[in-house]
């Protein structure tokens, strides 16, 4: 009878044992099903360098990010040479200042992967004058001042070309084209070369100036005073850049969304009158 009763205490005992046990597991299980996922972080910061395109991220592309979620912090830069660096370090996740020549130079020589994700609006290179009030009244052997660096020169040339001033070589790469590439000059332009930067200041100083869209912008200048503006290639029109990889970000596929929306147009429209549409928006 003894051993009855103690085989029956063991047995309960052990029951009671295996029911906490379980008790322990069932509670674990639920705390974990119940723990909430990690949420990818929406907090953003885009580089862009101050004046239009600062404003343009700020105005038409930040707007639509937050309304989609995200914190967006818009970062300027007074120059073309660290938003880059801050792409590739992660320090911002997108930018905006740059065409699609410098942007894969500048990841040649650096060792950087960048990546474009969408072409902008951009503030197009204008010949200005406080000489002539039109192409046609040119002089022979006006002084005209021009970009000092290959690729912005080689813009300026492209705009005199289209205006029947000079004639280019056909056989070399409208990207690359130079004063040796000029097979024509009509007028004897005599071109001066100037750092981009001074090219403003230089509209006082001689005939005509090719001045780019950016800089004619920070310096005050209406860009629908030019005598004429440039018919830009994309190539030389700016674009919104991630870092090599993050093309399908949920980010990125957001900024292109945002960028091809009718409200982002209707901001360009109103706000960036003078700036050139890339061909996606022209066509659509």
């Amino acid at each position: 009878m003894k051993k009855q009763w103690l085989f029956v205490l063991v047995f309960g005992l052990m029951a009671i044992l295996a029911a906490c046990g379980g008790s322990d597991d069932s509670t674990s299980d639920s705390s974990e099903s119940a723990a909430p996922e990690a949420e990818e972080t929406k907090e953003v910061k885009i580089g862009a360098t101050s004046g239009p395109y600062a404003d343009m991220v700020t105005k038409a592309i930040k707007p639509g990010l937050e309304e989609k979620g995200y914190t967006v912090e818009v970062v300027e830069f007074s120059d073309y040479i660290v938003p880059n660096r801050a792409l590739d370090n992660g320090d911002i996740q997108a930018n905006l200042f740059q065409h699609k020549v410098y942007m894969e130079n500048f990841a040649k020589e650096n060792n950087m992967e960048l990546s474009d994700l969408i072409v902008v609006p951009t503030a197009p290179m204008g010949i200005y004058s406080n000489v002539f009030a039109s192409m046609d009244e040119i002089a022979d052997g006006a002084e005209i001042a021009i970009p000092n660096d290959p690729t912005n020169a080689a813009r300026a040339f492209l705009i005199l070309e289209d205006e029947g001033l000079i004639k280019l070589d056909e056989n070399v790469s409208p990207l690359t084209v130079s004063e040796n590439d000029i097979v024509e000059n009509v007028k004897n332009l005599q071109f001066v070369p100037i750092e981009a930067a001074q090219l403003p200041r230089s509209v006082e100083q001689v005939d005509l100036a090719a001045v780019p869209g950016n800089f004619a912008l920070a310096s005050d200048m209406d860009l629908l005073d030019a005598l004429v503006l440039e018919n830009m290639p994309d190539e030389y029109r700016n674009r919104v850049v991630v870092k090599g990889g993050e093309e399908e970000t949920q980010l990125s596929k957001d900024i292109i969304e945002i960028v091809e929306s009718a409200g982002f147009e209707e901001i360009i429209d109103a706000e960036f009158q003078g700036f050139g549409k890339p061909e996606w928006m022209e066509n659509r």
